[in-house]
């Protein structure tokens, strides 16, 4: 699997729980970033192509709030403030420190975690059922290797060969 492809596949897996709110119509949704890289980075643009896909445009029916605290740790509990102020639907985040600032800043507003290991970490009780409004992706989780291998089977269509390292 291309790059550009596993990150339009993230990018499913990120907006799923977003587009799951019903639409209505007339209806613009919300969508906070606390994230590590610049908007304009080139590994955010299929993100952006998949919410696209996904019929989430922004200026008709869809607003960004975006912080990148890349060179900015100092101001992660800042930016998770003003991203709950904003009142948005759903806050995607990367970043054990940015997921601790989101996770005190609110309760109730969904999180799409971005991470290493959520459940080591602390962040979600169970990877099945994680409980709270933290869910995400768990990239160095173990326990979810066997789901990775039948999603990445489901996704390839004819796939008789796989390399784990």
């Amino acid at each position: 699997m291309r790059r550009r492809e596993f990150i339009a596949l993230l990018g499913a897996s990120v907006v799923w729980p977003f587009a799951t709110l019903a639409q209505q119509a007339g209806r613009t949704y919300r969508l906070g970033f606390l994230v590590l890289a610049p908007r304009d980075t080139p590994i955010n643009l299929p993100f952006f192509d998949e919410l696209r896909r996904g019929g989430f445009i922004e200026g008709q029916n869809l607003t960004v709030e975006y912080r990148a605290h890349g060179q900015h740790i100092d101001l992660i509990p800042q930016y998770a403030a003003e991203l709950v102020n904003a009142r948005v639907d759903v806050i995607v985040v990367t970043g054990e420190e940015a997921i601790r600032a989101l996770q005190q800043a609110t309760k109730t507003i969904p999180i799409v975690a971005i991470g290493g290991d959520l459940l080591a970490s602390g962040f979600v009780n169970s990877l099945s059922r994680p409980d709270g409004n933290t869910t995400g992706v768990s990239f160095f989780a173990f326990e979810a290797d066997g789901k990775r291998q039948d999603i990445l089977i489901e996704a390839v269509p004819g796939l008789r060969l796989m390399c784990v390292s």
